[in-house]
């Protein structure tokens, strides 16, 4: 199996991590606004946002000296299926259902074309 189904479900198994996943969702964030919605220091959420990088989970960009994050395109039906059934799952955590909406509330970056 070309995905690494132990390095994706240790992904999953931080609380940073999954709010991280599932602010993803909603399209390319920059780190400024994801640290905004967490609430953590910016090198704690860089951290976990490397983490998921290295698990193949999101992808980055540079714009300056900006960093903006996506989930990455899942290239098996194992993996589509997997991160299918997490969305379903982040549908019933009240916690992340604010997230989502605090980050429509203060996401400033790529509305305003600046950062931070």
């Amino acid at each position: 199996m070309a995905d690494r189904v132990d390095v994706m479900f240790r992904a999953f198994s931080d609380r940073t991590r999954l709010r991280l996943l599932n602010l993803l969702r909603g399209g390319e964030t920059c780190v400024c606004d994801l640290v905004n919605v967490i609430g953590a220091p910016q090198p704690k959420v860089s951290r976990h946002l490397a983490y998921l990088r290295r698990a193949k989970l999101v992808t980055a960009r540079r714009d300056g000296m900006w960093m903006y994050y996506t989930l990455a395109p899942a290239k098996s039906e194992f993996r589509t299926s997997l991160l299918n059934c997490l969305a379903c799952c982040f549908r019933s955590v009240p916690e992340l259902a604010k997230d989502a909406e605090r980050l429509g509330r203060t996401k400033k970056c790529s509305d305003k074309g600046d950062c931070c």
